[in-house]
């Protein structure tokens, strides 16, 4: 039977011998890496089945390069990161860290190597999903979205305030949503001039007539985004990375396109009431 082939990274020498002796008990083949620069020449030469990597390599994140090149060489690899920050687990949390599973020092070596070798067998039975892109699993799940903005919104006491219906507040985040898919399958430029949106200026009127002010409709603007990239990280398992950054860009500048044409709407419906 093959063995589980490990890349262990760790600046720190003696730790690690001492895991590479412990895990090697396991019947694991471990391949050390004292460094990023060695971490990342053991990538491009050599095939592996599992990254357990130390996050801090003397700085914080230098682990992301390494996880960020394994993913990249060898995308099925099992990917656990260490660090010794009890916080952590939340912390890596975020889109772009890809890594499989954090883990918090001191590691119990026994509790480890049942994990490694549960989660290499659950790989091996199950068939690898399919990899999706942000502007289809936004399209996919934006009544999710949508129901997730709603629940944020509900915790505003000045948006509470304002005594609105569910449709009343929500109607215009499908037109929004839509426009945001629109604009990732469309023209990829980041910076790309944004195009008139009937939708939005309907909204700024909207919300001048229920009594908003500009500071509230940022704010559900804000929480919009918020709610945008937690729907991204939930599916982070079907995600094609290779577009990542730049869609990321590119929903922070469309959502700021659609508040400002909104803003623009409801600065002008005040300015005709009051003339």
């Amino acid at each position: 039977m093959k063995q589980t082939k490990i890349l262990l990274v760790d600046d720190n020498t003696t730790l690690l011998a001492k895991m590479k002796e412990l895990l090697e008990l396991y019947d694991f083949e471990v391949v050390p890496a004292d460094s990023v620069t060695e971490a990342l020449n053991q990538i491009v030469t050599q095939h592996f089945d599992v990254l357990l990597t130390d996050l801090h390599m003397p700085d914080p994140g230098d682990g992301f390069a390494v996880v960020t090149a394994m993913r990249h060489a060898q995308p099925e690899v099992l990917t656990l990161v260490v660090s010794g920050f009890p916080d952590v687990q939340g912390a890596m949390a975020a889109i772009l860290l890809q890594a499989d599973e954090v883990l918090v020092k001191p590691l119990e070596v026994e509790q480890l190597a049942k994990l490694i070798q549960r989660k290499t067998q659950e790989r091996g039975h199950l068939s690898k999903p399919r990899k999706e892109s942000i502007a289809t699993i936004l399209e996919r799940d934006v009544k999710t979205t949508i129901q997730r903005w709603l629940m944020r919104v509900g915790r505003v006491e000045a948006l509470n305030r304002l005594q609105l219906t569910e449709e009343q507040r929500t109607q215009h985040l499908h037109e929004i949503m839509s426009e945001i898919v629109v604009r990732l399958r469309g023209t990829r430029f980041v910076e790309a001039i944004a195009s008139d949106s009937p939708a939005a200026v309907a909204h700024g009127e909207l919300r001048y007539r229920q009594g908003y002010s500009a500071p509230l409709m940022v704010q559900e603007s804000r929480i919009l985004q918020v709610c945008i990239f937690e729907t991204i990280q939930r599916n982070l398992g079907r995600l094609d990375f290779s577009t990542v950054l730049p869609d990321i860009m590119i929903i922070a500048d469309e959502v700021d396109s659609q508040l400002t044409q909104s803003i623009d709407s409801y600065v002008k419906a005040n300015r005709a009431a009051q003339a």
